[in-house]
């Protein structure tokens, strides 16, 4: 996975810029929002996402990790591919899709296009409880160590999809807030038990 894309913007699309890293130049889908904080000539630095895809490899770009987390998350939800999550996160930051989820605020969910009633009744359910306010999809830049990306990939590891290794992970967060890397140990055999009474 491409996990930050960083050098001199080239050129600013009508989706996206164009970052050229080594003299190679790429195109980064973007939000409008990220997009308008960048200048051509200037450097850039993005977390990204790769997605692949049979026919092709697309390029998404996010201001940081929670805003590349909670486009990842959202993709989880049924219905939801890599460019409606984008379309969310140009109507609305990751802290207010937080609490349009959690108070469920259908009408604020419903802003963003291609999501209808249904659709965003469906994302309500789905993402609730997982990506509810002070909980995000990745660790905050100055906030405990990455022991949660460890262990989401241990768990991928062992067979769990990631959807499954991401919900079992923010519980075991949200239960061990002064968790650190050597705790690992320990909440993998936590996380294994919990997923263990979901089979």
């Amino acid at each position: 996975m491409i996990a930050t894309v960083e050098g001199t913007v080239s050129a600013l699309t009508a989706d996206g810029v164009v970052v050229r890293v080594g003299g190679v130049g790429l195109a980064v889908h973007t939000t409008a929002g990220t997009r308008a904080r960048l200048r051509v000539g200037e450097s850039a630095l993005l977390a990204t996402s790769l997605v692949v895809r049979e026919d092709s490899l697309t390029l998404y770009g996010f201001a940081d990790d929670d805003e590349r987390g909670v486009f990842e998350l959202l993709q989880t939800s049924s219905g939801v591919g890599p460019r409606l999550a984008q379309a969310v996160l140009t109507v609305h930051t990751p802290d207010a899709l937080r609490r349009a989820l959690a108070t469920e605020d259908l009408t604020a969910l419903c802003l963003v296009p291609g999501i209808g009633r249904k659709g965003a009744q469906r994302m309500v359910l789905e993402l609730k409880d997982r990506l509810r306010p002070g909980v995000g999809a990745t660790p905050a830049p100055g906030g405990p160590p990455g022991w949660r990306d460890t262990l989401t990939q241990a768990l991928v590891g062992l067979g769990w999809s990631t959807a499954q290794a991401d919900e079992v992970v923010v519980g075991v967060a949200a239960a061990h807030p002064t968790a650190g890397d050597a705790d690992v140990p320990d909440l993998l055999r936590e996380a294994l038990a919990q997923l263990g009474r979901t089979r």
